[in-house]
């Protein structure tokens, strides 16, 4: 009876249990396991782990030194590739199973930290975007202020000027203070309160996508990967629109004149975004097969003013994150080269 106890309530569990023998084959996996695995323990019965995880080298080795030794081995945020191009990020504890000399098997703890480290990084995203926004307002406030009375002492000397010719300096003068002035209200973004109401996260993707088709040299296509099951949004349209626009208008520039952009969306139940926890969430997918951000730059994307592009302004991006996370929402981005993904998760259902 004891031992039927025990064993429900390792099955219990949320963390990874597995145990192994001399040679690293498994003799038990609890269903933990077999979820962060995502194979049943019928199937891996007997196999090694070494044929479970690709690569880590040095976590094999550090398993078979606790066997050598009798030491436990411990390994924080250890990220381990699994099948089907699967990568896990878990905290890890090994310790011999019996006191024996040598032991006769291992105990394998694996808690998966994935969820912790992506709350952690949003929770910071958010910060510094909040901190950013407060810093690109009070900056525009300061200089949009000297902005009009340096376009009306030009006005007024325009008026005073006899000679046409000088007045082409004054309208430089205007011409720039003005574009000076648009350039610091596209960095403070929408300036009139949004307008919700039910919204078709389709009919918004689908509406990009008529826009980019449009504009996009002929040799970028554009690829659909819809789950229509996805409940209505609550939220502003146009704003909702102009933030995929702006994303998906990056993955355009960021392939020239030939690739493929994939826009791809999915639900998410109960899924967190900062610290706050959502029945459902729409994930919304920009893929893009172009060459990459760079690493140093993929942490400054979202800033105003740092682009990619010697032509570009470093706003579209700015913009779009400031639009869905005035929607409860956020944008991250995973970039390699060849593969580029923009995510939109933007809560579903009306506010409480």
């Amino acid at each position: 009876m004891y031992k039927d106890y025990s064993r429900r309530v390792v099955e219990g569990l949320s963390i990874a249990v597995l145990v192994l023998d001399q040679q690293l084959r498994l003799l038990f996996m609890n269903p933990s396991a077999e979820t962060l695995f995502e194979l049943s323990f019928r199937k891996a019965h007997q196999l090694a782990l070494p044929d479970l995880i690709v690569g880590a080298k040095s976590f094999i080795a550090g398993l078979r030194q606790c066997l050598e030794n009798g030491h436990p081995y411990i390994e924080r945020e250890l990220q381990l590739n699994l099948a089907l191009d699967r990568t896990v990020t878990v905290d890890c504890t090994a310790a011999p199973l019996l006191e024996r000399d040598p032991p006769i098997g291992l105990l394998l703890e694996l808690r998966q930290v994935d969820w912790r480290l992506r709350i952690s990084r949003e929770e910071n995203i958010m910060a510094q975007h909040h901190t950013t926004r407060a810093l690109v307002r009070n900056l525009a406030h300061e200089i949009k202020n000297p902005l009009g009375g340096l376009r009306g002492a030009a006005q007024l000397l325009e008026r005073e000027l006899p000679d046409p010719a000088l007045r082409e300096y004054t309208r430089i003068i205007i011409g720039e203070a003005d574009r000076l002035r648009n350039l610091v209200d596209r960095m403070l973004g929408p300036n009139q309160l949004p307008i919700h109401s039910d919204v078709s996260i389709h009919e918004i993707m689908e509406r990009v996508c008529g826009l980019v088709e449009a504009e996009a040299p002929p040799g970028i296509r554009i690829e659909r990967d819809y789950d229509p099951s996805i409940p209505p949004l609550w939220g502003d349209a146009d704003r909702l629109i102009q933030a995929m626009l702006n994303v998906v208008r990056n993955a355009v520039q960021a392939l020239g004149q030939w690739g493929v952009i994939t826009l791809r969306s999915r639900v998410q139940r109960q899924y967190t975004i900062g610290a706050k926890r959502h029945k459902l969430v729409a994930r919304l997918d920009i893929v893009d097969d172009g060459p990459g951000i760079p690493p140093d730059q993929q942490e400054q994307i979202f800033y105003p003013m740092i682009s990619g592009r010697p032509d570009g302004t470093g706003l579209g991006l700015s913009i779009a994150q400031s639009i869905v996370n005035q929607h409860g929402g956020l944008i991250e981005c995973t970039s390699r080269p060849g593969e580029t993904v923009f995510t939109l998760l933007l809560p579903l259902g009306k506010p409480a």
